[in-house]
């Protein structure tokens, strides 16, 4: 589950998808406008944070990497992935973030989608990337911060020997989204919760109304995608001053 991403009047092309995807087309959206056209065909892939399995199985089925693994914190979600999430290549990880079970240089490719606000530690998260991408490898990010913390949030993907490429505010798409879905979400969410869980759940899925939802209409919180490359040995230093 993630906020989504949808076209806007300024821009952005919604995806050709079968009928059994359709449902989840606001959040593949957001998986693919991450991975922004990145090649991972034939690669080693990680996401970090895989939640529910939903991601790691639409890459495993769509972008043609060799492997791809989920790595959640959640015990409950990595059995669930285990149990229904199958497609060759593919498998989940129970793991810290910030200390991940992986040898060094084990991956081309590490995802991260709307998680890392989570962590207790982001400069440790980033360290752990960057430990377990191989030279060249790509670092594809999305995630929000209170609009006030942005600059800190570059500050610190700069912090490392990662090469920031690109990154790019996406909260007017995501707001777009938000809106396209949220007459479903309270629908679920009145099916399937306790009355009593609602406010809360409101708040999480960002619907309408909600603090969540007011903190990206309003301008309060941003968010931001990024793509970022682990240096080979003959491009130590590279470029990392891109303008926010």
């Amino acid at each position: 589950m993630n906020y989504g991403w949808a076209p806007t009047a300024d821009g952005g092309r919604d995806l050709d998808l079968s009928a059994q995807e359709e449902p989840d087309r606001l959040a593949i959206n957001l998986y693919e406008r991450t991975i922004d056209g990145t090649d991972l065909s034939g690669r080693d892939v990680l996401e970090v944070g895989s939640g529910r399995g939903g991601g790691s199985l639409y890459v495993a089925r769509h972008h043609g990497p060799r492997s791809v693994v989920g790595l959640d914190f959640s015990a409950a979600a990595i059995k669930l992935c285990r149990r229904h999430r199958v497609a060759p290549g593919l498998q989940f990880v129970r793991g810290d973030a910030q200390a991940m079970p992986f040898a060094d240089a084990s991956f081309d490719a590490v995802l991260n989608v709307e998680s890392s606000h989570c962590y207790p530690s982001f400069p440790a998260f980033l360290a752990e990337v960057r430990r377990v991408l191989r030279p060249g490898g790509v670092l594809m990010f999305a995630d929000f911060r209170p609009t006030e913390a942005v600059p800190d949030l570059l500050a610190e993907l700069r912090a490392t020997d990662l090469v920031v490429e690109r990154h790019d505010d996406i909260t007017a798409h995501v707001v777009a989204a938000l809106r396209s879905d949220d007459a479903r979400k309270r629908e679920l969410i009145g099916a399937w919760l306790p009355r009593f869980t609602h406010p809360a759940m409101r708040r999480f899925a960002a619907v309408e109304g909600s603090t969540s939802f007011d903190g990206f209409a309003s301008g309060r919180t941003s968010y931001v995608v990024a793509r970022l490359t682990a240096p080979t040995p003959d491009r130590h230093h590279p470029r990392k001053d891109l303008a926010p």
